[in-house]
Protein backbone atom coordinates (compact mmCIF):
# COMPACT_ATOMS: atom_id res chain seq x y z
CA UNK A 1 0.00 0.00 0.00
CA UNK A 2 1.25 3.59 -0.84
CA UNK A 3 2.15 6.07 2.02
CA UNK A 4 0.05 8.72 2.14
CA UNK A 5 1.81 12.21 1.65
CA UNK A 6 -0.80 14.59 3.65
CA UNK A 7 0.19 15.67 6.86
CA UNK A 8 -1.94 17.61 9.45
CA UNK A 9 -0.62 20.32 11.36
CA UNK A 10 -1.21 21.08 15.12
CA UNK A 11 -4.16 22.87 14.36
CA UNK A 12 -5.51 20.06 12.29
CA UNK A 13 -5.84 21.56 9.47
CA UNK A 14 -5.56 19.59 6.26
CA UNK A 15 -2.23 20.18 4.69
CA UNK A 16 -0.32 19.74 1.10
CA UNK A 17 1.16 16.62 0.16
CA UNK A 18 4.49 16.28 1.63
CA UNK A 19 6.81 16.01 -1.84
CA UNK A 20 9.09 13.07 -1.98
CA UNK A 21 11.97 15.32 -3.49
CA UNK A 22 13.67 18.44 -2.91
CA UNK A 23 13.06 21.55 -5.52
CA UNK A 24 13.09 25.15 -5.55
CA UNK A 25 9.81 26.96 -4.59
CA UNK A 26 9.64 28.80 -7.81
CA UNK A 27 11.69 29.07 -11.49
CA UNK A 28 10.86 32.29 -13.53
CA UNK A 29 10.18 30.50 -16.64
CA UNK A 30 11.49 32.99 -19.56
CA UNK A 31 13.79 31.66 -22.23
CA UNK A 32 12.24 30.54 -25.45
CA UNK A 33 13.67 26.83 -25.01
CA UNK A 34 11.12 26.19 -21.89
CA UNK A 35 8.56 28.34 -23.00
CA UNK A 36 8.25 25.96 -26.03
CA UNK A 37 8.93 22.72 -23.77
CA UNK A 38 6.02 23.87 -21.43
CA UNK A 39 3.66 25.13 -24.34
CA UNK A 40 3.02 21.52 -25.39
CA UNK A 41 -0.13 19.90 -23.77
CA UNK A 42 1.45 16.56 -23.18
CA UNK A 43 4.71 17.76 -21.80
CA UNK A 44 2.70 20.19 -19.55
CA UNK A 45 0.94 17.21 -17.94
CA UNK A 46 4.22 15.62 -17.37
CA UNK A 47 5.35 18.76 -15.26
CA UNK A 48 1.89 18.61 -13.21
CA UNK A 49 2.43 14.51 -12.53
CA UNK A 50 6.08 15.61 -11.47
CA UNK A 51 4.48 18.01 -9.26
CA UNK A 52 5.32 16.12 -5.61
CA UNK A 53 5.89 12.96 -6.70
CA UNK A 54 8.84 11.70 -8.63
CA UNK A 55 8.42 8.96 -11.43
CA UNK A 56 10.30 6.89 -13.89
CA UNK A 57 9.29 7.21 -17.45
CA UNK A 58 7.63 3.97 -17.13
CA UNK A 59 5.47 5.21 -14.34
CA UNK A 60 4.55 8.19 -16.37
CA UNK A 61 3.89 6.53 -19.22
CA UNK A 62 1.59 3.69 -17.35
CA UNK A 63 -0.30 7.03 -15.67
CA UNK A 64 -0.31 8.42 -19.38
CA UNK A 65 -1.39 5.68 -21.04
CA UNK A 66 0.90 6.04 -23.71
CA UNK A 67 4.27 4.49 -25.00
CA UNK A 68 7.15 4.69 -23.16
CA UNK A 69 9.51 5.79 -26.09
CA UNK A 70 6.60 9.23 -26.82
CA UNK A 71 7.04 9.73 -22.80
CA UNK A 72 10.55 9.26 -23.04
CA UNK A 73 11.16 11.86 -25.79
CA UNK A 74 9.39 14.35 -23.71
CA UNK A 75 10.59 13.94 -20.38
CA UNK A 76 13.95 14.84 -22.18
CA UNK A 77 12.93 17.85 -24.07
CA UNK A 78 11.57 19.14 -20.89
CA UNK A 79 15.38 18.35 -19.27
CA UNK A 80 17.02 19.90 -21.76
CA UNK A 81 14.82 22.85 -20.96
CA UNK A 82 16.04 22.70 -17.33
CA UNK A 83 12.66 22.39 -16.10
CA UNK A 84 13.05 18.34 -14.55
CA UNK A 85 15.83 16.94 -13.68
CA UNK A 86 16.96 13.49 -12.28
CA UNK A 87 15.84 13.10 -8.86
CA UNK A 88 16.48 9.74 -8.11
CA UNK A 89 17.84 6.55 -9.76
CA UNK A 90 17.59 2.81 -8.75
CA UNK A 91 18.94 -0.41 -10.21
CA UNK A 92 16.14 -2.46 -11.95
CA UNK A 93 17.82 -5.56 -13.14
CA UNK A 94 20.46 -4.60 -15.42
CA UNK A 95 19.57 -1.49 -16.34
CA UNK A 96 19.55 2.28 -14.28
CA UNK A 97 15.80 3.69 -13.91
CA UNK A 98 15.50 7.15 -13.66
CA UNK A 99 13.39 9.22 -11.55
CA UNK A 100 12.75 12.99 -12.75
CA UNK A 101 11.28 15.63 -10.53
CA UNK A 102 10.73 19.46 -10.98
CA UNK A 103 13.31 21.71 -10.89
CA UNK A 104 10.76 24.18 -8.71
CA UNK A 105 7.05 23.96 -7.30
CA UNK A 106 6.27 26.77 -9.10
CA UNK A 107 7.08 27.73 -12.54
CA UNK A 108 6.26 31.38 -12.94
CA UNK A 109 6.13 31.97 -17.00
CA UNK A 110 7.23 35.20 -17.78
CA UNK A 111 7.30 36.44 -21.24
CA UNK A 112 10.89 37.44 -23.03
CA UNK A 113 9.68 40.91 -23.74
CA UNK A 114 10.83 43.12 -21.26
CA UNK A 115 7.78 44.52 -19.82
CA UNK A 116 9.45 47.30 -16.97
CA UNK A 117 8.32 46.91 -14.09
CA UNK A 118 5.15 47.06 -14.92
CA UNK A 119 4.46 43.12 -15.90
CA UNK A 120 2.07 41.28 -14.62
CA UNK A 121 3.74 37.98 -13.91
CA UNK A 122 1.20 34.67 -14.96
CA UNK A 123 1.25 31.62 -13.59
CA UNK A 124 -1.54 28.57 -13.24
CA UNK A 125 -1.76 27.84 -9.73
CA UNK A 126 -4.14 25.12 -8.10
CA UNK A 127 -6.15 26.65 -5.14
CA UNK A 128 -4.46 25.46 -2.65
CA UNK A 129 -1.30 27.05 -4.43
CA UNK A 130 -3.12 30.21 -4.92
CA UNK A 131 -3.71 30.79 -1.40
CA UNK A 132 -0.50 29.43 -0.08
CA UNK A 133 1.05 32.31 -2.06
CA UNK A 134 -1.61 34.90 -1.04
CA UNK A 135 -0.69 34.15 2.60
CA UNK A 136 3.12 34.86 1.53
CA UNK A 137 2.20 38.02 0.31
CA UNK A 138 0.34 39.55 2.78
CA UNK A 139 3.07 38.04 5.25
CA UNK A 140 5.39 40.45 3.14
CA UNK A 141 3.51 43.15 3.35
CA UNK A 142 3.12 42.84 7.22
CA UNK A 143 7.09 42.77 7.48
CA UNK A 144 7.18 45.71 4.93
CA UNK A 145 5.00 47.76 7.29
CA UNK A 146 6.71 46.54 10.18
CA UNK A 147 10.21 47.65 8.87
CA UNK A 148 8.59 51.47 8.62
CA UNK A 149 11.40 53.74 9.86
CA UNK A 150 11.32 57.37 10.25
CA UNK A 151 14.89 57.64 9.54
CA UNK A 152 14.77 56.16 6.08
CA UNK A 153 13.39 56.62 2.58
CA UNK A 154 10.02 56.44 1.25
CA UNK A 155 9.06 52.60 -0.40
CA UNK A 156 6.36 52.01 -2.07
CA UNK A 157 5.10 48.39 -1.88
CA UNK A 158 2.74 46.97 -4.75
CA UNK A 159 1.03 43.27 -4.47
CA UNK A 160 -1.69 41.29 -6.26
CA UNK A 161 -3.02 37.98 -6.73
CA UNK A 162 -6.16 37.50 -8.17
CA UNK A 163 -7.61 34.96 -10.44
CA UNK A 164 -7.97 36.30 -14.61
CA UNK A 165 -11.55 36.08 -16.14
CA UNK A 166 -11.95 32.65 -18.36
CA UNK A 167 -11.82 35.35 -21.08
CA UNK A 168 -8.62 37.26 -20.02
Amino acid sequence: MARSTHTYDDTRAFRLPVPDYEAEDVLVVREPEQLRALGDDLRSTIVVLLRDRALSTTELAEQLGLPKGTVGHHVKVLEKAGLIRVVRTRQVRAVTEKSYGRVARLFLLKGTDDGGEDEVVRARLSDADARRLSRRLEKLIDDFRAAESPEGREYALAAALYERGRDA
